[in-house]
Order: C-alpha cells, then sequence, then structure tokens
C-alpha cells in the first residue's frame, strides 16, 4: 500500500526549491476535498500558494466530467494556461481529476504544453512527478490508493472532509464516475476515526463524510480481511468522538437508505437532520432506464421512513430533466413526487450525454432542448415554492448555527437578493 510517507523529501534529501502553485477546482465535493489534499501535499514538499496564476510556476486543474457544462468551463481556463506556459516555459502544467482520467493519454494529443496528467486514484504522483530528476510529460491514471491519506490544508477551519470511500459499483446509465474513479473500496473504521480524532485535536467542529455512495460503506471491508462494518456504525463511532459538533454526509443512493442509518438522524446528537436522496426522475419507467435500481414506489417510502423518524429532516435531492425517452406523462410524475416530497432544495440538472455512457448511445426518444428547458422551469416552479412553503416551518424558532464568520453575501451585498440556488448541482463524483 502506498503511503505519504514514502515521498517525504527529507527521506531522499530532495533539495526541493521554494515554488508557488495555482490550484483550480471544478465539480463536486469529493473534488474539493481531492484539491484540499493536493495543497496540503505541496505545501509539504515546500510550495506555497500564489493568488493568481500568472504569479504560479505549477499551474494545475482539478477537473470533473459529470456535466458538459464543467468540460467546456475547464477547456476555458486551460487557455489561460498555454498563454502563461509559453510566456515562461519552464512553468509546468498539470490536469487532474475525474475529466483528465475519462481522457486518459489523449489530454497530451489536444493539450501539449500540459506536463502531467493523474486521475483522481493518482493524486500522489503528482508529488512523484514533481521531485523526479525529469520532467517529461507524464500520466497517471490507475485506480491506487486514497486521497484521504495525504495531508490536507482545509479550506474552512472548522469544517473537514473525510472520504470514507472512493469508486461506484452502481452502473446508472448516465454517469461516468465507475469509469473515472474506479470500483467501490472502503476506509477501514478505525483508521476514519483517528482521522476525525486529529481533526477534531485541530479544531474541527463539523465533518461531512464523502463517497459515490456512502451508505454501502463497509460491505468490502471483511473480503479485504478487516472487521465488518455498516454505515450508520460509522456514523455511531464519528458521533462519539469529543468536539465534533455535526456529522453530514454526501452523496447515499436510495436503495441503499435503510432504517438504521435513518434512525442516527435522531438518536446521533451529531448527526444533522439533512439527508440528501437523489430521485433523478418520478418515473418509474425513466428510473429503469437510467438504471437506478429502486422505482417511484421504493423511493417514497424511503421517503416516508425518513418523515416517520426525522420528521423535521431537510430533504433535498437531484433531478435529472429530459433523460431519453422521457415523455410528457413521464415529467409529469417528476413534478408529481417533487410536489409531494417538497424538498427544502433540489439540484436540478438538464440531460447531458457524457462519452463512455449507455444514455450517450441511446438515440430513441430523445428530447429536444427546448423542451428541456421548458420543462426544467416547470420543475424550478414546483421545487422553488414547495421549498419556501417549507421554509415556513422555522419561522419564530430559535436553531442552534456554526459561526465560521462574515459571510461573502455581506461582503457583496448586491448578491444577497439573488435567491436559492437550487440548479447549481453539486455532487459527489
Amino acid at each position: 500500500m502506498w503511503s505519504w510517507g514514502s515521498l517525504d523529501p527529507a527521506v531522499y534529501g530532495y533539495a526541493v526549491a521554494v515554488k508557488r502553485y495555482h490550484l483550480t477546482t471544478f465539480g463536486c465535493q469529493m473534488n474539493e476535498h481531492d484539491s484540499e489534499r493536493m495543497k496540503g501535499m505541496l505545501e509539504s514538499l515546500g510550495y506555497s500558494e500564489a493568488p493568481e496564476r500568472a504569479e504560479a510556476d505549477l499551474i494545475l486543474f482539478n477537473t470533473c466530467s459529470i456535466r458538459e457544462t464543467a468540460d467546456s468551463r475547464f477547456v476555458a481556463h486551460l487557455g489561460e494556461a498555454k498563454r502563461l506556459k509559453r510566456e515562461q516555459p519552464e512553468r509546468i502544467v498539470g490536469v487532474g481529476g475525474c475529466w483528465a482520467q475519462s481522457v486518459k493519454e489523449e489530454v497530451f494529443e489536444r493539450f501539449p504544453f500540459v506536463d502531467v496528467a493523474f486521475g483522481p486514484g493518482q493524486v500522489h504522483k503528482l508529488a512523484e512527478f514533481l521531485t523526479s530528476d525529469s520532467l517529461t510529460a507524464q500520466g497517471y491514471f490507475e485506480f491506487e490508493g486514497f486521497t484521504g491519506h495525504l495531508p490536507a490544508r482545509r479550506t474552512r477551519q472548522f469544517q473537514g472532509w473525510l472520504q470514507i470511500s472512493v469508486g461506484c459499483n452502481c452502473a446508472c446509465a448516465y454517469c461516468i464516475v465507475p469509469s473515472t474513479r474506479g470500483r467501490e473500496v472502503s476506509r477501514p473504521a478505525e483508521e476514519l476515526v483517528a482521522e476525525v480524532e486529529a481533526m477534531a485535536a485541530d479544531g474541527v467542529r463539523e465533518v461531512t463524510l464523502l463517497g459515490q455512495n456512502v451508505n454501502s460503506y463497509g460491505r468490502d471491508l471483511r473480503a479485504n480481511g478487516h472487521a465488518p462494518a455498516t454505515f450508520a456504525g460509522l456514523l455511531a463511532a464519528v458521533d462519539g468522538i469529543d468536539g465534533i459538533d455535526r456529522i453530514r454526509y454526501t452523496s447515499p443512493h436510495p436503495k441503499d437508505m435503510r432504517e438504521d442509518v435513518v434512525r442516527a438522524h435522531a438518536e446521533l446528537a451529531s448527526v444533522c437532520e439533512h439527508i440528501h436522496l437523489p430521485l433523478q426522475s418520478g418515473s418509474s419507467r425513466i428510473l429503469k432506464a437510467m438504471r437506478r435500481t429502486y422505482d417511484r414506489g421504493r423511493y417514497m417510502d424511503r421517503v416516508a421512513l425518513i418523515r416517520e423518524h426525522v420528521p423535521d429532516a431537510s430533504l433535498t435531492t437531484d433531478i435529472i430533466v429530459g433523460f431519453p425517452g422521457e415523455t410528457e406523462e413521464d415529467f409529469t410524475e417528476t413534478l408529481e413526487v417533487a410536489e409531494q416530497v417538497g424538498y427544502d432544495s433540489a439540484f436540478t440538472f438538464i440531460f447531458s450525454p457524457r462519452r463512455g455512457t449507455t444514455a450517450a448511445e441511446l438515440t430513441e426518444g430523445l428530447v429536444s432542448h427546448p423542451v428541456k428547458v421548458e420543462r426544467m422551469e416547470r420543475l424550478l416552479e414546483v421545487v422553488q415554492r414547495r421549498a419556501r412553503e417549507r421554509a415556513q416551518r422555522f419561522v419564530g424558532r430559535t436553531v442552534e448555527v456554526l459561526v465560521e464568520g462574515q459571510s461573502r453575501a455581506a461582503e457583496r451585498p448586491h448578491e444577497a437578493q439573488q435567491g436559492c440556488e437550487l440548479h447549481r448541482p453539486r455532487r459527489a463524483g
């Protein structure tokens, strides 16, 4: 098993010059976690962070491949890196994350000025590359190890990410994550508890557990010789750590949302009363086409279980509009679920095909872009209206909050009136 200690400059006697890096992160919470580890790793090697790309010796991108818009944004930023590399040829340009994993060596063909590329399972290889004698272009795309083993430089003093697993064993038709992050592998519970204990000692009060499917955590551990573990058991173990006041997690899968996890929200003091339960579609027919392995009835049973044990729970979700084959009747069923559940917020997506997924090969029943947009507008009206109605339950109540500092909205008052962020996708993967 690879370990960070094997890259300690003191062990090998590297003379690491003080250089500067700039890192741009795209995508989900897992990418934010990975970026914190990249920063910690680089600063352990003697690098310091530069506020602007033009001031950096190392320009890094941690990429996302969930949606086409993320690809487009990244490529636009990469154009600036190309210009800066031309001005200073010794500058290093690196591309990591899911997009790099999805295209592999093609990244060097399309962008020959890139020096190093690596997937989510090969973040540590960046350090090996930077401390090697030769800086010829290199790509690292095997699935190996956890970024959770790397040192971290947290963005928020009181909040920490905990990577409990990597990869996914599901086969959702639209999702590229299994091919970019591999099969599901869980980290041993004792290792995770030790990591959270270290966070708590460093002042962390809120920890977010991360995985592509967190509530299937632990099923592989017995086969690998570790003590059996469950996600509910892990929540209880983290809840018992002194100093941790809040526990969150993302993202669960409805097929694995069992009663012991729901009860943890009611019985464990630090587990927040918030559950993100991705719907994707309210139509059982479309859910089957998506390969989601549950139907509308099973999903609504999970919602009822949550409402029974945690009546005040905040429920959030993901919904895809315009999946191939979605009819007006199918979409109406999605609106019905959104109306019945009353989500506190929703991350909504207009379907876009991703290369390498089953959905990208579907040619029948394609939904036109104008229809997708019109359906999205109708969905947002329902979600936002029901969210406003649900929010009324807090009027006149006193609730506990975790104060970290002045909000960014207070610094930019004109942005405070922009309303909710229901349409902004933020997923693990």
